[in-house]
């Protein structure tokens, strides 16, 4: 009986100090993923320019504005005496308000608040002019390339932070997005109020119908070429992209090139393994790996086919790190607004004569590239491609 008891108690001993011993370890030797993801984050330092907190917190916002905006008004919703200005004010964004496929809601004092000028000099993005535009005339502006999100397009074409109003004067931009965006309650406020308006065909038509020096600001390669923004590449989307020459045509509207270094750099791959490296960033964000024929493709595809735009799988840096989180990487953006192609104004023109016209605009991006590549893309791995 005492033989057993004292077995017993000489098992507890050893049980104890075996569990003594391996929560040693453990709290010696802390599991490698959290010891290697927490070696990789590079923290910011404590003292930071007031100047650069104040543009960092300027681009935290709008990286979260739509989804702020969302949030906001499910808030109100919830307090039933705004239920029926609620009510009306969806009616209002459905069913009456046309503004976003005329772009009348461009507000000039907006566009050049302060808080854009935080915006752009957080990259920092910039405008380098060619040559100048006569506002007897309107223009649609080609954007290359989309990029992850087009940082650059809104700083050069929705803000006045990087001086387009003072570079051509009389011209009024007007960057055009998905539809669905002026469906969201609040957020589309603040982007009509930028002068952005709808990429329909009909807002096209309208805006450029309505006078001398309006233009539009198309990113011409959207979701398809967002899935294959990389670091150091620009392969465009743009041989079978006809739409926005042909409205070019019908409208007598010149084409300028637009070709934005940089805009690709601004993000990254997502994590391509289980620790982070710097080696990665080196654009805006992060993108996963998403070759044709990978399973994350396919499924991006057809979220594209279903609702019209695709949700690229991509990171950047954080408010308190450099290299983990949803906000862009500081890299340069520069957006060279290269030369007009006059064209013929047309109602209906030919196959023959948008391709011919294609090929022009075509011969003007690579000039663009070309020119500029050895100054803005010196860390390219390829040149400039053509793609579907």
């Amino acid at each position: 009986m005492d033989k057993g008891h004292d077995l017993t108690a000489f098992s507890r001993t050893v049980s104890a100090s075996s569990l003594r011993g391996r929560l040693t370890k453990l709290t010696g030797a802390p599991l490698r993923p959290v010891a290697a993801l927490h070696a990789s984050i590079d923290f910011v330092p404590t003292k930071i320019p007031r100047k650069r907190r104040l543009q960092m917190m300027v681009v935290a916002v709008w990286s979260v504005l739509l989804v702020t905006s969302c949030f906001v008004f499910l808030m109100l919703c919830s307090i039933p005496a705004l239920w029926p200005f609620l009510v009306m004010y969806l009616i209002w964004i459905f069913c009456i308000d046309k503004s976003p496929a005329y772009g009348n809601r461009l507000a000039p004092w907006f566009r050049s608040l302060k808080i854009w000028q935080y915006f752009a000099e957080y990259y920092p993005a910039s405008l380098l002019k060619e040559c100048d535009l006569p506002a007897d005339r309107p223009y649609v502006f080609g954007y290359h390339p989309h990029g992850i999100i087009g940082m650059g397009a809104l700083a050069t074409f929705a803000t006045e932070a990087t001086g387009f109003s003072k570079a051509f004067p009389d011209i009024k931009p007007h960057l055009l997005t998905l539809t669905n965006n002026f469906h969201i309650p609040l957020y589309r406020e603040v982007i009509m109020a930028l002068g952005i308006s709808s990429v329909s065909r009909v807002s096209c038509s309208n805006i450029l119908s309505s006078g001398p020096g309006q233009a539009i600001t198309i990113v011409v390669g959207g979701a398809a070429e967002s899935l294959s923004a990389r670091p150091g590449t620009a392969d465009l989307t743009l041989k079978r992209r006809l739409g926005f020459i042909k409205v070019a045509i019908q409208h007598g509207a010149d084409l300028v090139p637009v070709f934005s270094f940089g805009e690709n750099d601004v993000s990254d791959t997502f994590f391509r393994s289980c620790a982070l490296s710097t080696a990665f960033i080196r654009q805006i964000y992060n993108q996963m790996p998403n070759e044709k024929g990978t399973t994350i493709y396919a499924l991006q595809k057809k979220f594209q086919s279903m609702f019209g735009f695709t949700l690229p799988l991509f990171h950047g840096r954080g408010l308190l790190n450099y290299n983990l989180g949803l906000m862009p990487y500081r890299r340069r953006i520069v957006s060279v607004i290269g030369r007009p192609i006059h064209v013929q104004r047309c109602e209906k023109p030919s196959l023959e004569e948008i391709e011919r016209v294609q090929r022009m605009y075509i011969e003007e991006l690579t000039r663009i590239w070309n020119t500029y590549k050895d100054e803005f893309a010196k860390t390219r791995l390829r040149e400039l491609s053509i793609v579907d």
